[in-house]
């Protein structure tokens, strides 16, 4: 399935394994001691650890998914909220962490304002970040596998939400689709250095095309 051979990281020769290896690897030269660090994982879940090449001393994830905080894993801190709210440096304001690490969640959150209270919460919880996203001028949508679908009119991403079948997204009626469609935006390499103007973007490439952005510092 075409799904499966492109976006499936568990599945080696897929394209979302071949780019989580290469993605790690990067993690791990600009964070050669990760395995000693504490880590605030903003939009993970204890599960996206579990095959992770290196564990770090110990994590927090934040998320919003009820499920994800009842899949304890040895090491793992799950906590149910939102990573934008400004409650949560209340939340956690008796933690320190060494890095705070986002992978696709950016894109989801929600406008300017939201994205810019969740750069905020990942420039207070640590000195170092780690903040992934797809990049909007890749040629295929990673969500929905469609090409070109972020530069299509609103009308036209809806109507291929409720009937493109492949991608993360799967098919539903116009109100479902609406809805998956409002609540991704994805961002240019500009909008990202304007939410971290102190960091260093990294420009993950497939085929030599930039596929995705990271923010560290």
């Amino acid at each position: 399935m075409l799904s499966t051979m492109i976006a499936d990281p568990t599945k080696p020769g897929s394209l979302a394994h071949f780019t989580r290896v290469r993605r790690w690897a990067e993690l791990l030269r600009c964070f050669p001691n990760l395995a000693d660090m504490r880590v605030l994982d903003l939009g993970g879940t204890p599960h996206s650890w579990r095959a992770s090449p290196v564990r770090p001393a110990h994590v927090v994830t934040v998320n919003l998914d009820t499920a994800s905080a009842q899949c304890p894993e040895p090491g793992i801190t799950a906590v149910l909220a939102d990573a934008c709210d400004p409650s949560l440096t209340r939340l956690l304001s008796a933690e320190r962490f060494d890095l705070v690490y986002s992978n696709s969640l950016m894109e989801h959150v929600g406008g300017h304002f939201r994205r810019q209270q969740f750069a905020e919460a990942v420039q207070y919880f640590a000195d170092h970040h780690w903040v992934q996203t797809p990049y909007r001028y890749f040629p295929v949508e990673p969500h929905w596998l469609f090409p070109g679908m972020q530069w299509l009119p609103f009308r036209a991403r809806v109507a291929v939400s409720e009937r493109w079948p492949h991608g993360h997204i799967r098919p539903g009626d116009r109100a479902q689709a609406t809805t998956d469609v409002e609540q991704i935006e994805l961002l240019s390499a500009t909008e990202m250095r304007s939410y971290f103007p102190d960091s260093q973007i990294w420009f993950e490439r497939f085929v030599g095309l930039p596929k995705s952005l990271v923010a560290w510092t």
